[in-house]
Order: C-alpha cells, then structure tokens, then sequence
C-alpha cells in the first residue's frame, strides 16, 4: 500500500510551459464514490491502463492501490461503466527545486481548467513554489475532479478557476 501525500494549485500563468520534460494524455473514469471519501477510478493512457483505489483522507495524505488491467478492460469500462463521466486531460511533468510538478491541462468537458500537483514524502515537507504557482486549492472540494466533472460535464465552454472559486463550499 502507497500512502499518496498531494499538494493541489491553481496555475498563475503560463511560466510552468518552458519547464516540461515529458507530457502524457491520461483518460480517468470515476467507477464509484462513496460517502467517507473512498473512490474507485480507471485511467487510461497511451501505454497502459490500470484501476486505482484511494481511500479516506488522513490530513493532507490518503491511502492508495493502483492495480494495472489490460487496455481493452479499461477501454471498456470507460464506455460501460463510466458512460459519460470520465475526464481527459494532458499531464505535463514540470521538474522544480528536486520536485517533479505534475500540471493537467483538462480538455473536453472541462476545457480550461489548469491544475498543478505535487507529491510529498511526508505533510510536512517544506517545498520552493514555483513562480507560476497560484492559489492553494488542497483539500477544497470544488476542486476535485469529481465534483468538476459533476457541476461542468455538459458545459461546452471554457471553465475557469474563478467560476470554481465563485461556487459555495
């Protein structure tokens, strides 16, 4: 078992761009959520697929299984399964100060959004921000992809940050 400590920020501006080493589109289709929080996803690349189980959060960290399953399985799941509830969207490896940021530009259902994300070893890590780094949105549930995909699935626009921000907690 992994237990996944993440950081989650709005994007500033476009400075992040010059710094990417490696991108990847990433397919994720929401299986199941439930009420403590535990969740259970698919996701789809260009190379593999897998399922991934997080449970309840625990400060910042969470317990979390990844398990891989053939292509075909998650192909099919993502249509079956997760109908239209799923999420595309290109992930951009940005290396910082002896970190690796992980930015997701969302496209499709939620074009527009930009994400970043960082690991840590621990809740207490300190870290140097970015200079393209904006606001913390950590544990903020208007962020989640869940709950984006929930309030702009059928949007058909742009959707920015400030339109999340403007919603009710």
């Amino acid at each position: 078992m992994r237990f996944e400590v993440e950081r989650k920020f709005l994007v500033a501006d476009e400075g992040w761009r010059t710094g990417v080493t490696s991108r990847r589109r990433l397919t994720d289709g929401l299986i199941g959520q439930f009420a403590t929080g535990n969740k259970v996803r698919v996701r789809l690349d260009d190379d593999r697929a897998w399922l991934t189980v997080k449970g309840e959060r625990v400060g910042l960290g969470r317990p979390e299984f990844e398990y891989e399953i053939p292509r075909a399985d998650a192909q099919s799941m993502l249509s079956l399964v997760c109908d239209t509830c799923f999420i595309e969207k290109t992930r951009h490896c940005v290396p910082h100060a002896g970190l690796i940021w992980e930015v997701d530009v969302y496209g499709v259902t939620l074009t527009g959004m930009i994400l970043a994300e960082v690991e840590l070893d621990d809740e207490g890590q300190s870290f140097e921000r970015p200079a393209w780094l904006g606001r913390e949105v950590t544990g903020d549930p208007r962020f989640r992809q869940s709950a984006l995909l929930r309030r702009f699935g059928d949007a058909g626009r742009i959707v920015t940050p400030e339109e999340v921000l403007a919603l009710p907690l």
